[in-house]
Parts: structure tokens; C-alpha cells; sequence
């Protein structure tokens, strides 16, 4: 999943800001462009793996546009951090699911035409994990 990232340029003096937006309390900071990236990334994975200990899923990442125009990051740089969230979901089980034909045809289509969806159980992984969140948003 891609995590938009605001970075906050630094100075000779203060370090480089980092804010996911859409992880509640996930902060870092670097002393140069990269370092505040790959210390992102860190800081990120070590949240996800705060919250799955709590039970909790990772929060639905949004699109960058979203962000892009908020006042409270005007002067900010974007990025997007990768994360595979799989070690932060729990172990696997399988389950049996009936579902109508015609929508696991579009689903299987789907799923060719957009390989970011490893499979079919991925694709109804995130879109179980999707509406959860929506569901559960406040």
C-alpha cells in the first residue's frame, strides 16, 4: 500500500519533518531529504506493527491529492512510502466465501487487468479491510 508522506524541508540547523496523514501519530524526522524518507518508512512499519499487537488494522491509506492542497502542509514536500501490510494483518486462514459467479468474473478481471492485486483473496482482503474502515470512520 502507498502511504502519502508530507516532509517538512529542513535547514542546516533543524531536521527535515515527516507526517503521515492518514496514520494517526506516526511522526519522524532526518537530517537530510533521504534520511527523513527511509526513516519514514521505519517509523511507519514500527506504528503498523504498534497497532496490529493492539488488534488494530492499518489505516486506509488515501490518495496524495487529497493532501496536496491542505493548508496545514502548504510548503511541504510529498512522497509516498511502499508498505506491504500483510505481516501487519495476522496469520492467514482460509475461509469458504459463496459468491455469484458474475462478480467473481469481475473480480478475476479486475485482478488481471491490476496486478498490484496479488490475487483474488488479496483483492477481497482490501476491499474487506476498505469497508471496515469506512464503517468504522468517525
Amino acid at each position: 500500500m502507498l502511504y502519502p508522506v508530507a516532509i517538512e524541508k529542513g535547514t542546516s540547523t533543524e531536521a527535515f519533518g515527516v507526517v503521515f496523514p492518514d496514520v494517526q501519530g506516526c511522526y519522524s524526522a532526518g537530517d537530510s531529504f533521504e534520511q527523513a524518507l527511509l526513516n519514514a518508512k521505519e517509523a511507519l512499519d514500527t506504528h503498523l506493527e504498534l497497532l496490529a499487537g493492539d488488534g488494530i488494522l492499518p489505516p486506509q491509506a488515501s490518495n496524495i491529492d487529497d493532501h496536496i492542497n491542505n493548508p496545514e502542509f502548504a510548503g511541504w514536500v510529498w512522497a509516498l512510502v511502499d508498505i506491504d501490510l500483510e505481516p501487519y494483518l495476522g496469520k492467514a486462514g482460509k475461509i469458504n466465501v459463496t459468491l455469484p459467479n458474475l462478480l467473481t468474473k469481475q473480480i478475476d478481471d479486475l485482478v488481471k487487468a491490476h496486478p498490484h492485486y496479488k490475487s483474488r483473496s488479496n483483492f477481497l482482503q482490501l476491499a474487506a479491510m476498505h469497508e471496515i474502515q469506512n464503517i468504522s470512520a468517525p
